[in-house]
């Protein structure tokens, strides 16, 4: 019966649209799956969603307003089953999962974010920005410690994503292929999988731990065993051949914290990296050191050879190093005049140029893109405030905290790989906040919640 008003929806839809000489009928089957899947099994739903991650496309829509499809419009239909869900089954959520200190912690950290949507100076902007918080936490870290609470979830979750992913891979290292791998060639292969090579290196770095977890899911040889395996000379080409240094210098990072962690060393690790981002912050602002280092204008160009280009960097001529130094001066401006609130989320586009130092322009300061700052830490700084800083990096480093003690205290071989996997995907991430803005994309932020979500059940389960 089901198969019959199936086929008879699709006939209909498919009639409709000839009569109209319109195919937006053509949707209707679709949207009624999804419909029907959503009351008989919302979890299919959630994976379709994972594997539609590797897929998504951004595209503009009205009043300059940019969404990622099919993504986003999949993440506020799971965020409402999930209210849905919340509120008829409530005792079916976990009292363990919502007082566990990460949870409380990240609703806090959105909480704050209200707050300063509240005093933002672009009150418009700032309430978009969090109704998109507000579904990716909802959907990607309560949805998803719902649904995945084991490791036979977590296969799931694994293969959901990484077939999706490697067909991208694929598809890009074949165009790029046809261009002679060059570096200056690289950012018009990427259309319409990934925005920049950064976007496309970084979620193939941040699966390096997670394919380390599931070649040990499988009896060495058989056939699932080698399609992992055969995807890590695979992704390692296309990371080198994305011609990414931040992907280089996550890479090098997540294989010294793998030996952190295993040496109970975290502490110490994130007490240095602490002390050494203040004296870098107060070498560059005493005496106003940084106006040392403005380029020089015709020499900061953009490069088309790899080999240039990371000689520009050391040599600061690079052009997106040197922009990116551009707005970090403005922002730090920024943050002096508004410490405690800051100029409310998704703002700093929309007000940095009056705080900019004219020595540090280049050629691509238009900002015809409307990029951001090019570091996480710092736009929470400027649009958020201290407080916004602080309540970040609290949840962040309690979590790598917390995950080097389970990964001590269990004795399951299966737990430790798993909380190791979890431990170096927010590594990564944080690596790569420091020059990008990666948490708010559908790329990267997924994982980062997904990551706490997991973590807080392995927890849970000792």
């Amino acid at each position: 019966m089901v198969f019959g008003i199936w086929g008879c929806i699709i006939l209909g839809s498919i009639l409709g649209s000839m009569l109209i000489n319109s195919p937006i009928l053509l949707a209707l089957p679709v949207a009624c799956l999804l419909i029907f899947l959503l009351i008989v099994d919302f979890k299919k739903v959630f994976l379709m969603l994972i594997a539609c991650l590797p897929l998504s496309t951004e595209i503009s829509v009205i009043g300059g307003v940019s969404t990622d499809l099919p993504t986003e419009p999949l993440m506020v239909v799971l965020m409402l089953v999930y209210f849905v869900y919340a509120l008829s089954r409530p005792k079916q959520l976990g009292s363990s999962f919502l007082v566990h200190p990460i949870s409380l912690l990240l609703m806090v950290h959105v909480g704050w974010i209200l707050v300063t949507t509240i005093t933002s100076s672009l009150l418009f902007v700032s309430v978009k920005y969090l109704l998109a918080k507000i579904w990716y936490v909802t959907v990607f870290y309560f949805l998803a410690g719902l649904l995945i609470r084991n490791e036979k979830d977590l296969k799931q979750l694994f293969w959901y994503f990484f077939i999706p992913l490697m067909l991208t891979v694929l598809i890009i290292m074949v165009r790029h292929a046809s261009f002679g791998f060059t570096f200056r060639d690289i950012y018009q292969v990427l259309h319409p999988f990934y925005r920049n090579h950064v976007s496309y290196a970084g979620i193939m770095t941040l699966f390096f731990p997670i394919i380390w977890l599931a070649m040990g899911w499988y009896r060495r040889f058989s056939l699932p065993w080698w399609f992992v395996a055969a995807a890590i000379p695979v992704l390692f080409a296309a990371i080198y051949l994305s011609y990414t240094r931040a992907a280089y210098v996550a890479l090098l990072v997540a294989a010294g914290a793998y030996f952190v962690v295993r040496l109970r060393m975290m502490r110490l690790a994130l007490a240095a990296a602490v002390i050494a981002s203040i004296l870098t912050v107060v070498f560059f602002v005493r005496q106003n050191t940084y106006l040392e280092y403005a380029p020089n204008f015709d020499r900061t160009i953009t490069h088309v050879e790899f080999d240039n280009l990371i000689e520009a960097t050391y040599k600061l001529e690079d052009i997106s190093t040197v922009e990116r130094f551009y707005r970090w001066i403005a922002g730090c401006y920024m943050f002096t005049e508004k410490p405690v609130f800051g100029f409310g989320p998704g703002n700093f586009t929309k007000f940095y140029r009056s705080y900019t130092v004219t020595s540090f322009r280049t050629y691509v300061s238009r900002n015809e893109d409307q990029s951001g700052i090019h570091s996480y830490y710092l736009m929470l700084l400027v649009e958020q405030g201290l407080v916004g800083l602080l309540l970040f990096i609290a949840l962040t480093f309690y979590f790598l905290i917390r995950g080097e003690r389970i990964y001590h205290r269990t004795h399951s071989p299966g737990k430790k790989r798993i909380v190791m996997m979890l431990l170096l995907c927010v590594i990564v991430i944080s690596s790569f906040s420091i020059i990008n803005d990666v948490v708010e994309t559908d790329k990267f932020g997924p994982w980062f919640f997904m990551s706490l979500a997991i973590l807080v059940n392995m927890d849970a389960r000792d």
